[in-house]
Formats: C-alpha cells, structure tokens, sequence
C-alpha cells in the first residue's frame, strides 16, 4: 500500500507501541488518528512529533471495549479524512494472575480491551475498506500469547485469540484487496514492563533473551510498517521478540 496521504487509526497510540506506529507509518505520508482511551501528555506529544512532519493528526476519546465508541472512533476518522486505509490495534493492558488468583471482572476486562474491541473496531471499518477495494489492518497480540504465560492467563488467552481471528479475517476479506496480519512482541520496553523488578529484568536479559536486550516499541514499529505496505502478506502473526521463543533453555 501506497502510504502517502494514507488515513491510519492507531489505537493505544498516545504511548509505547502505538505511538511508534503512528510516528512511523506518518514518516512515510499517512495522516494519523490516535484513539485512547485518556487525553494526556503522551497525546499531545506523538501529535506534536506527526505535525512537525507535515501530516494531518487527530485524537480520538475513547473506550473501544464498547460497539457504539468503537464505531463512533472509525466514523470521525473518516469524517475527519474523508476515508479510513490501516487500522492498527495496540491499545491494551495486563493484570496479572493464575487461574485461581484471576477475577471474573478481570478475566472479562482482558476480552474486552484485546478481543472485543478488535471484532468492533473491524466491524466498523472494513466496510469503508471495501469501497476502496484496499486496506490493511495489523493486530498487536503477544508472544505471551502464542506460548502461554504463567501469572497471567488472562492476558495470555485474550491476545492469543488474535492470530486464529486474523487468519479468519484475511481468508474473509483477501477477495477485497484487504490484508490482516498481527505481530506478537517479546519483551518490549513500554509501561508494561515497568511492573517487573530488577532481577526479573536481568533474568529476561540474561537469559531468556538470545540477543540479550528488550526491544523498542520503534522495532516493532518497522515491522508494523512493513506488514501495512505490502499487500502480499496477509493472515500472518509476525513474532518480534529477540529470540526469545526459540530459546530451549
């Protein structure tokens, strides 16, 4: 896909990932709307970096875990720029927690922001991706996700559900030029991370790790960015993680 004057909504997009994805995907001719669900300092700074480039950016208020907020955020997009081409999701959080540590409220907390929120959101925007007979829409699930993670099976089930829900949606949509695809970071440094301690953080780095350091939100970026631009990769979940699941040991 073409990215000059291209219209990306990126969710979660006032930190960490999402607001690599917007400042990259905007290097390279999008405009942007960032959908979360706080306005703070993080939004007015990732806006700031997209306007000094010459695009157009926006920010949308929203709690997307509900259909009519979900379709509201889409709608002001194209509203806003007279059409809708990338949807990325980033937008999440995780509680930690076994089986039988793990609430009710928290386990239907964790489908909300990683699940529901996606099926609404593609709800909403592949229509106006159909019309144009072009899109692109790029899940943030978890190498967590595809492996298991104990101490959060919430988390772990939830964004391990995205890659069977984007092979399902590329076979859907593949006759309509639309290519869905997901990445599935490691150890990422984002505010995710700061719940570990240090030597949490040194074992990861130490010995978990084959390349012994945390990934960037700007390395999950470029392969976000890559995923967007070409349009003969769909149904795939691209893991990002240093190694990390390929290690035995």
């Amino acid at each position: 896909m073409e990215l000059n004057n291209a219209v990306a909504l990126i969710t979660g997009g006032s930190h960490g990932i999402g607001a690599a994805v917007a400042q990259d995907l905007a290097r390279r001719g999008a405009n942007i709307a960032i959908a979360a669900r706080h306005d703070d300092d993080g939004v007015l700074k990732v806006k700031s970096d997209i306007e000094s480039l010459g695009r157009r950016c926006i920010f949308i208020e929203a709690d997307l875990s509900r259909a009519a907020a979900a379709q509201e955020c889409v709608e002001q997009t194209v509203n806003d720029f007279g059409g809708i081409d990338v949807l990325v999701h980033s937008a999440g959080s995780i509680k930690r927690g076994s089986l039988l540590e793990v609430s009710p409220e928290d386990w239907h907390s964790a489908f909300d922001v990683h699940v529901h929120a996606v099926f609404y959101l593609c709800r909403a925007a592949v229509p106006y991706m159909k019309r144009k007979r072009q899109g692109a829409i790029i899940l943030v699930s978890s190498s967590g996700g595809l492996r298991g993670c104990a101490g959060a099976i919430a988390y772990s089930v939830a964004k391990g559900s995205l890659p069977q829900f984007v092979r399902s949606l590329a076979r859907e949509l593949a006759n309509d030029n639309i290519h869905v695809n997901a990445v599935a970071p490691g150890i990422i440094r984002t505010r995710l991370q700061d719940i570990l301690t240090p030597e949490q953080a040194k074992n990861n780095l130490d010995h978990r790790i084959p390349l012994h350091r945390e990934g960037t939100p700007a390395d999950v970026a470029r392969v976000i960015t890559t995923l967007v631009t070409n349009e003969f990769i769909t149904g795939e979940t691209v893991t990002i993680d240093g190694g990390m699941s390929m290690r035995m040991v």
